[in-house]
């Protein structure tokens, strides 16, 4: 099974990637969905995060703006935050991608944010950034319901670059472009891991993910 690992920062189209892959028969695993699925009621990160930030946990479940808020109070919390969910998230990852190739599955499309930030990029067969110019991520990003522009600086302050990311990609889709030469590209990169004679650039990788 080829594992992409497909990121980008916020605005950039990654949602909208990841569904043309899925299209076209790759299994898509959320890095965000793991997180929400964590912090529902009875998932394995209620605890320690109620634990680790009082008054965080209601009716049971991680209240995420509470969460936001004991975030902001701390510049350590974070990292304090990072250290319990990460590897619950890489246990649920782990779990899903061996039962997909139980099932066959040739490829699996892995949508993690923070990829390089999260060392994810060492586990996956190629690297797939999604992109856009600047000024379209920003307009995407503002018109989502209670953003702010302090919000959207403070989110991409925790992001790699954009163009650090591009740097160290082995596939770039620039959703900039329209729907359709994003499609176009998808296809492309499909087409091209699928193809037997194709060899991982990660090649420590790709001899775990199969």
């Amino acid at each position: 099974m080829i594992l992409l690992g497909l990121t980008g920062s916020i605005g950039m189209g990654k949602s909208t990637t990841t569904a043309m892959f899925a299209d076209l028969g790759a299994v898509v695993w959320n890095a965000d969905d793991a997180v929400h699925r964590l912090y529902a009621p009875g998932g394995a990160a209620v605890g320690p995060v109620g634990d680790a930030f009082p008054g965080v946990v209601v009716d049971g479940a991680v209240d995420r703006t509470r969460l936001a808020e004991a975030l902001g109070k701390d510049d350590t919390a974070f990292r304090r935050l990072e250290a319990i969910v990460h590897p619950l998230v890489a246990q649920g990852r782990a779990a899903d991608l061996e039962a997909s190739r139980t099932a066959g599955v040739k490829l699996a499309v892995l949508d993690i944010p923070l990829l390089f930030e999260t060392g994810g990029n060492r586990a996956v067969d190629a690297v797939v950034v999604v992109t856009a110019d600047p000024a379209i991520q920003a307009e995407r990003v503002l018109a989502r319901p209670g953003m702010t522009r302090e919000r959207f600086d403070a989110i991409l302050a925790r992001q790699m670059p954009d163009a650090e990311k591009r740097a160290r990609a082995d596939f770039v889709i620039d959703t900039g472009r329209g729907l359709e030469a994003a499609r176009a590209e998808v296809e492309a990169i499909v087409a091209a891991v699928l193809d037997p004679s194709w060899i991982s650039p990660r090649r420590d990788a790709a001899s775990l993910s199969r």
